[in-house]
């Protein structure tokens, strides 16, 4: 992973919420929430941080990506989403953020596109999208012009109606909540399941991969990862996979995958996570 200098004192914070959770604690403060959250299963730099050749550009998190993927039908640049009021999202209030990460709607009312997973960060918990939140409002304010992107597509007038309440899924579940974070806040089944015209077929392909992701890395091609993809992989080997990149045969995973921020997850989720994905109908 490349550490920027803006990432020390989040790293502390993530330390911190590790080491209550192994002494198991459950108090946190929103801040330590939203901080392991955005820094590990939500990776929201993953997409929202100016990259260059060696990686994230030192002082530029979150400061959004110019010419992000560039498709036939859409030319992809991610939003400066610091708290600069000018050019980022310094003067919406939490709500409007709140609005936009889990509907898609702008404080003017236009509406955000692909590739935001609506259809997951809509079963955001309240209380994990306040959290995630109060980490962008301590993220150093970055002056960052970044155009809208362009579609030859339609965009909708709405992802559906208003979210008004998300619970907060038990961690105990082990099943219910790897559920949440696979899909919800990590939308790793948003990748991992092939597109239509109409978007993800959850109904029936869910986990079955092979959706093509260009990039400046070349072509992506999502995994199975349902127990057919993941046969001879064991529980250790999915964890690294999710977490280095690197697969048991030593060969390397490339972009978009998180792995730089799926590192940080903790020994617990991971578990979850694994387990719930053993739980998927095999495709």
């Amino acid at each position: 992973m490349w550490l920027r200098r803006t990432d020390v004192s989040s790293f502390w914070v993530v330390l911190g919420c590790a080491l209550l959770w192994a002494s198991g604690a459950s108090a946190e403060t929103p801040l330590e929430r939203g901080t392991y959250l955005v820094q590990s299963i939500a990776a929201c730099g993953n997409c929202h941080t100016t990259l260059g050749p060696d990686g994230p550009v030192p002082g530029m998190e979150l400061a959004g990506s110019k010419d992000f993927f560039d498709l036939p039908e859409m030319h992809i640049n991610t939003p400066n989403i610091t708290p600069d009021k000018e050019t980022g999202i310094g003067s919406w209030t939490d709500e409007q953020i709140i609005t936009a990460i889990r509907e898609g709607r702008r404080p003017d009312g236009t509406m955000l596109g692909p590739f935001m997973p609506f259809d997951m960060y809509r079963g955001i918990s309240d209380t994990d999208v306040r959290a995630i939140v109060a980490y962008l409002r301590q993220v150093p304010p970055v002056h960052h012009v970044v155009p809208r992107s362009v579609f030859e597509v339609p965009i909708p007038q709405n992802y559906g109606p208003p979210v008004e309440h998300v619970a907060d899924v038990p961690r105990d579940d082990k099943l219910a909540y790897g559920a949440y974070l696979a899909g919800p806040v990590g939308h790793c089944i948003e990748c991992h399941t092939p597109w239509t015209d109409a978007g993800p077929d959850y109904a029936h392909r869910l986990g079955a991969g092979g959706n093509e992701l260009p990039g400046p890395w070349g072509i992506s091609v999502s995994a199975n990862i349902t127990p057919t993809g993941l046969r001879t992989r064991t529980d250790d080997d999915i964890k690294k996979i999710i977490t280095t990149g690197v697969r048991p045969d030593g060969t390397h995973m490339l972009p978009p995958m998180g792995f730089a921020y799926y590192r940080h997850i903790s020994d617990s989720d991971l578990d979850d996570i694994v387990a719930y994905l053993r739980s998927l109908p095999p495709k």
